[in-house]
């Protein structure tokens, strides 16, 4: 029995994909902890935990959702075949449960937060959700994806704070590129695929040259927000560690990822950038702690 039930929970972790919420979780905890330090916020173990619960429950609603509408393009890719739902490990409509029930959660979560964060948790998961449904009309389908991952930071700052500021947009325009980038690099995988179901993206629109070039743009402008961020929280030698190792692995991936070697396109799309992810977020919390 208990067995079983451990089965299904790791059945719908990888549904989410779990482990990939190195992405998006460590800006959130930034952001989280530059609320509390620069703007004079209280350090309340009670909101942090909701916010933590805020970044799990909404992801899981996007991610089992996005299963959940790319099953049967799931089902015809040789490279996502074996994903639960084609792989009928888990049914289609308790996916789609799943999703409803976080992203109700994450709204009743965001209740007990602020207003604003209640107020502003159906237009999150209109992003969200949104994005796996994007491919089929429009080639940025990408920075939607970015888009979804950079409320991260900013929805933290105003569980705490209660408004914007322009520290969080910054940290956050930073992650809309940067995660527009490397998805860029990962979607190179399905160019063929894409466009043989006329799926949109851009690898699909500009060819592997173009589109590699297209994400290191992009994540120049990563590093321009970073460094303005930095620059503009007046932020310490801590901090300056973190951004160079974060920009190290963020253009190591440009490295040995090839238009005509794609071989190491998951080392640069998981390993890589969670490495970075974490490693930027410690540095920035700890300059920040130091302050208190």
């Amino acid at each position: 029995m208990l067995q079983n039930v451990k089965a299904k929970v790791g059945n719908y972790l990888s549904l989410v994909k779990f482990a990939h919420t190195v992405f998006a979780l460590p800006f959130a905890l930034i952001g989280y902890f530059m609320a509390t330090v620069q703007e004079g916020g209280i350090l309340s173990w009670n909101i942090f935990i909701l916010v933590i619960a805020c970044m799990f429950l909404a992801r899981n609603a996007a991610m089992s959702f996005n299963r959940w509408a790319d099953r049967e393009f799931d089902r015809q890719n040789p490279r996502t075949a074996k994903r639960e739902i084609p792989a009928d490990i888990i049914k289609p409509s308790y996916a789609l449960a799943f999703c409803l029930a976080n992203a109700a959660l994450f709204i009743v979560a965001t209740w007990f937060i602020n207003p604003i964060c209640f107020y502003l948790s159906p237009v999150a998961l209109m992003v969200i959700l949104g994005y796996s449904l994007t491919k089929r009309f429009t080639s940025l389908s990408h920075m939607v994806l970015g888009l979804g991952l950079s409320l991260a930071p900013t929805g933290a700052y105003l569980a705490v704070c209660g408004h914007f500021g322009i520290q969080p947009v910054l940290l956050s325009l930073a992650v809309l590129c940067w995660v527009t980038g490397f998805d860029i690099i990962y979607a190179l995988q399905d160019e063929d695929f894409d466009r043989e179901f006329k799926l949109k993206s851009i690898p699909v629109a500009l060819g592997r040259r173009k589109s590699l070039g297209f994400s290191l743009l992009l994540h120049l402008l990563t590093t321009v927000f970073l460094l303005f961020a930095g620059i503009t929280g007046e932020f310490r030698t801590i901090y300056w560690v973190g951004f160079i190792i974060f920009n190290f692995l963020l253009y190591y991936q440009h490295w040995i990822v090839k238009p005509d070697d794609l071989s190491k396109v998951n080392l640069a799309f998981f390993t890589l950038n969670g490495i970075a992810s974490l490693l930027f977020a410690t540095f920035s919390i700890a300059d920040l702690l130091i302050r208190i």
